[in-house]
């Protein structure tokens, strides 16, 4: 197959995560907190693994890795772009705000999977995985968010979706970059420092939250399994 049909395929299938929200309408806030948590630390150690053991062995840039982390703090703090996981968030100000940050982060998702595909179909798919695992609980929480804020379910489902769409647009410009660019050789240490930031910042002081040292250590079970699974992609 060719990677540009890859590349829409994948990107179009996390696009789908937008959609996971509806199914969550039914669940208990309770059972839907704890599968988040589930989520939260497998999508956790997805991403350590991706960053560690796919992305940095690809470049010697670990300066622009180390920049890529500095400027994703930058865009947090700027677009109050913080990867909620309850269902009822206060950090995301206004719905709208909420969607620009999505917007954004999907369109990243797009440029990184298709910088990914163009070094191999195995840093490609080890890169789809980390990211699809972390969609559904950020998804699920975007979902909530626009709720919380006043939104009708199917106006909330509708602009989720929309928004996750821009990792297609993502995904075909970062195609056509790498045809005439090394734009590989650019896109790999920021999303190395991306998975690292969100996975270090955002994902990891939530499992630290938990005070049960059974659930403790079931998080730290699934994150290191989170770490087992990427690591099975190899060249």
């Amino acid at each position: 197959m060719s990677n540009l049909f890859l590349i829409l395929l994948s990107t179009f299938l996390i696009s789908l995560g937008g959609l996971v929200g509806i199914f969550t309408l039914t669940i208990q806030p309770k059972k839907l907190q704890h599968w988040l948590m589930v989520f939260v630390s497998l999508s956790a150690g997805a991403m350590m693994g991706a960053a560690f053991l796919h992305f940095l062995p690809e470049t010697p840039n670990y300066l622009l890795t180390l920049i890529s982390f500095c400027l994703f703090f930058l865009i947090e703090k700027l677009l109050h772009w913080r990867h909620c996981h309850k269902t009822r968030c206060h950090i995301h100000t206004f719905g709208y705000m909420n969607l620009i940050g999505d917007g954004l982060h999907n369109f990243l998702d797009g440029l990184i999977i298709a910088a990914a595909f163009s070094v191999n179909q195995a840093l490609g798919w080890s890169t789809v995985l980390a990211l699809a695992l972390h969609e559904i609980p950020q998804e699920i929480a975007d979902f909530g968010v626009l709720l919380y804020a006043g939104w009708s379910k199917q106006k909330a489902l509708f602009a989720n979706f929309s928004v996750a769409l821009t990792a297609v647009l993502g995904g075909l410009l970062g195609y056509y970059f790498s045809l005439s660019t090394t734009l590989s050789e650019w896109l790999i240490p920021v999303a190395a420092g991306g998975f690292i930031y969100i996975a270090a910042s955002d994902l990891l002081p939530e499992i630290r939250k938990e005070k049960s040292l059974t659930k403790t250590l079931l998080n730290f079970g699934t994150f290191v399994l989170g770490i087992l699974i990427i690591s099975i992609f190899k060249d």
